[in-house]
């Protein structure tokens, strides 16, 4: 056996494969494989850079190392869609084609035997044979009956690429699905599908109630609001010996003002609604209370 390297991983499965017959089979292994093909090449991935094998439903492909991720992931959520929804809509209903795809990394090992093809095996490449398999995978694509492919990302994906927001990879776009598996937990994230987003929505505001009058029936006028009348700020009036007003309007405190004499009519503090206040006859008195 040779050494395990690290290699990308990218699994991809028909749904519904083995309820078709042998003819639309052939039509669709084929059709998966320039699926492919192109998908790659969007992302820049030459042909002695990967490695494939048939599972007859699916694919097994391993990336070498120096493929960006980023590019690849780009490319499987927008190139392979495209070229699906260009087969789907051609297809006859039979022969319409939806995907399951995990992109996953880590250590594998190349395992040839004389006579035999195949031979490539690892922990890290079972464990996202597990996740391809999940059946929180199945389920997502069954909830998205108008898309055609569900993406999954294994944990060293998450962290490595997806997390860090690069250029067409949104991780909000990404939920957290926990995969149970007979030696425990595997973490996965599960891309939300396209016009999906993050955020709840936002409940629309409650509306003023001049707006709510303005929805009345036609034909029947909107009740006119009266103006709401703003209570009268209270006055407070200090005195201090004899002040000289001379016919001034003065509002607000006053204070710390002495000597003088008060002549002629003075208006202390009067608004709208409230009774003005008169200060005559130079004594420094006020006619009226303050509030």
């Amino acid at each position: 056996m040779r050494e395990p390297v690290n290699r990308t991983i990218l699994l991809l499965d028909i749904e519904r494969f083995s309820r078709r017959d042998d003819v639309v089979q052939a039509v669709l292994r084929r059709r998966l494989n320039a699926i492919v093909d192109q998908t790659l090449e969007a992302a820049g991935v030459e042909p002695s850079q990967q490695y494939r094998e048939d599972r007859g439903d699916g694919l097994i492909v391993l990336l070498s190392g120096d493929v960006a991720k980023t590019a690849l992931l780009r490319a499987l959520l927008t190139t392979a869609p495209d070229l699906l929804h260009e087969h789907n809509l051609l297809a006859s209903e039979s022969a319409r084609m939806r995907l399951r795809t995990v992109l996953a990394a880590g250590e594998v090992a190349h395992d040839p035997h004389a006579g035999t093809t195949g031979g490539i095996v690892g922990h890290d490449l079972n464990q996202a044979c597990r996740l391809l398999d999940a059946d929180v995978l199945r389920a997502a694509l069954a909830a998205r009956p108008d898309e055609h492919a569900v993406l999954a990302v294994s944990a060293p994906v998450y962290e490595g690429i997806v997390r860090h927001g690069h250029r067409g990879v949104r991780p909000e776009l990404f939920a957290r699905a926990d995969v149970t598996v007979k030696d425990g937990v595997l973490p996965a994230w599960i891309h939300r599908g396209a016009g999906t987003g993050p955020a709840e929505a936002t409940p629309a505001p409650t509306p003023a109630p001049e707006a709510v009058a303005a929805t009345d029936p036609p034909g029947r006028p909107a009740p006119t609001a009266a103006p709401a009348s703003a209570p009268a700020p209270a006055s407070v009036f200090h005195f201090h010996g004899s002040p000289v007003i001379n016919g001034s309007l003065v509002g607000g405190n006053q204070h710390g003002v002495s000597g003088g004499h008060v002549t002629g009519d003075v208006v202390l503090g009067g608004g709208a609604g409230r009774p003005d206040r008169h200060v005559s006859d130079g004594t420094g008195g006020a006619e009226g209370s303050p509030a």
